[in-house]
């Protein structure tokens, strides 16, 4: 299994996914759709659709009742995406200028707001009120993360627990929610729902560590935005975190002036302390746990192409370079 295999193997459903998500973005305000169109055209590898329906094959159901909702938690990602640029300033994303940028910080707001609220009509004309219910607890929990991160900006001596439990709600819970509902929509038993959403929850919190640890690694060519920006923007991910627990009090000194925010970041000496504590490869060690960890979680189900996909899938989020 690679990736192409994966995205062959739901080809149809993520064209049949792109067209709802087409239909529902019409509006007579130009703007909605103009927006919302160069946001989905600007790539994106579209994991957590993915997962959904990964999950609601595997699980058995073969009618085309996962599409609308695998559009619901892409537009749910979208709007998260518009609010974080706006919060965090942010000119490039997947090599493009952000929303933003483009259009203003106040329309981004709004068209983000836009999708919100098209995705609970979305998922109230398909009628299933446990999904509806698993849905609007993720999206209390992620804007609670996202509010969270905001309080934790510029501390460099934010703990290892703080920093999980917003990425646990910031990222994982979107992922967590996206396997969930593929159990909802084949009523799986309580078991099998807690290890999809569990395996969720774990594939996002192994894609949050890979995606901090590149910010100091990769180019922003491959990374799609500029490098170094969680340290321009204050947040202690993991990879900072364990350089402070490790670095000397002269590096710790380099590492608090750099998060501060009232300079430009010296980036070539606090990459120096990042790499001399070795703190890129702790934090790809701990992906690569939560990413077995996650695998496990699919061990109690059949075997077949949509369980080799997300298993692979698990594996790609900590093996990557962009």
């Amino acid at each position: 299994m690679d990736l192409e295999s994966v995205n062959q193997l739901v080809r149809s459903d993520m064209l049949a996914v792109n067209q709802v998500i087409q239909e529902q973005l019409r509006s007579g305000v130009p703007t909605i759709p103009a927006m919302g169109t160069y946001l989905i055209n600007a790539g994106g590898k579209r994991l957590r659709p993915i997962v959904l329906l990964l999950a609601a094959r595997m699980g058995g159901e073969h009618s085309a009742r996962p599409i609308p909702l695998a559009a619901v938690v892409e537009f749910i990602h979208t709007a998260t995406l518009l609010h974080d640029d706006v919060v965090d300033g942010s000119e490039l994303r997947r090599n493009n200028a952000t929303a933003n940028q483009l259009w203003g910080n106040a329309a981004a707001v709004l068209v983000g707001d836009f999708l919100y609220a098209r995705s609970f009509e979305m998922m109230v004309a398909d009628g299933d009120m446990r999904i509806l219910a698993t849905m609007a607890e993720a999206t209390s929990v992620i804007a609670q993360g996202e509010v969270a991160q905001l309080e934790n900006a510029h501390d460099p001596d934010l703990s290892v627990a703080s920093y999980f439990s917003v990425i646990e709600a910031k990222t994982a819970k979107l992922f967590e929610a996206a396997m969930r509902i593929g159990a909802l929509i084949n009523h799986l038993d309580q078991q099998a729902e807690t290890a999809l959403a569990k395996y969720g929850s774990l594939l996002g919190i192994a894609f949050q560590l890979m995606d901090d640890a590149l910010d100091y690694s990769t180019s922003a060519e491959k990374m799609g935005k500029n490098r170094g920006d969680d340290l321009a923007d204050g947040k202690a991910t993991l990879p900072y975190i364990h350089a402070m627990q490790h670095a000397t009090p002269s590096e710790q000194a380099i590492l608090r002036a750099a998060l501060d925010g009232e300079n430009p970041a010296d980036f070539a000496a606090v990459w120096e302390i990042i790499a001399r504590t070795e703190a890129i490869d702790y934090t790809l060690r701990v992906a690569a746990e939560k990413a077995e960890q996650a695998i496990a979680c699919l061990s109690s189900f059949p075997d077949g192409p949509e369980k080799s996909a997300l298993t692979f899938l698990a594996g790609f989020a900590v093996q990557r370079d962009f």
